[in-house]
């Protein structure tokens, strides 16, 4: 996770619709898709902007070309999505709602419009299939994690 880099805070002060602790949970929830759920292919991804490129060599000094084009488990949108869902239930239960919301995570095109901030500082990709809409409406927040708990009583 790129915390604490120049491009990350400058992100963080150009959009403050999300908190950091929103980006590193996206990161969490790749990572989680990826390892845990099995999800993903290898495919192509775009190469960086020229204006990621040049931020890069800035900072770094040297760009290594694998850097630039990268063969990579690609996940879509979609599975991203349901795989954060998955992942929040799994690390807040019942308060996985109330904890996205407190950083900012309301709804699945939240979680697109994180992506789509990383990719544009350098820290995600996108193949050219990739669109910020195709984590539009992907579920309702509310009934995704409020019907996901019963509440039994052992009175009844």
């Amino acid at each position: 996770m790129p915390f604490l880099t120049t491009p990350f805070i400058e992100l963080l002060k150009r959009d403050r619709r999300y908190k950091a602790e929103a980006y590193a949970f996206i990161y969490e929830a790749l990572g989680y898709a990826q390892n845990v759920l099995g999800l993903g292919k290898k495919e192509m991804s775009e190469p960086f902007s020229e204006d990621v490129v040049v931020k890069i060599k800035v900072k770094v000094k040297v760009l290594e070309q694998e850097k630039t084009f990268g063969l990579g488990d690609h996940i879509t949108g979609q599975e991203l999505c349901f795989a954060a869902r998955d992942y929040a239930i799994a690390q807040y239960g019942f308060l996985a709602k109330m904890v996205l919301d407190s950083i900012g995570i309301r709804k699945t095109d939240d979680i697109g419009e994180i992506v789509y901030n990383l990719i544009s500082i350098g820290q995600m990709r996108k193949t050219p299939q990739d669109r910020r809409e195709d984590f539009n409406n992907v579920f309702d927040f509310e009934t995704a994690f409020e019907e996901t708990y019963q509440i039994h009583s052992n009175n009844v």
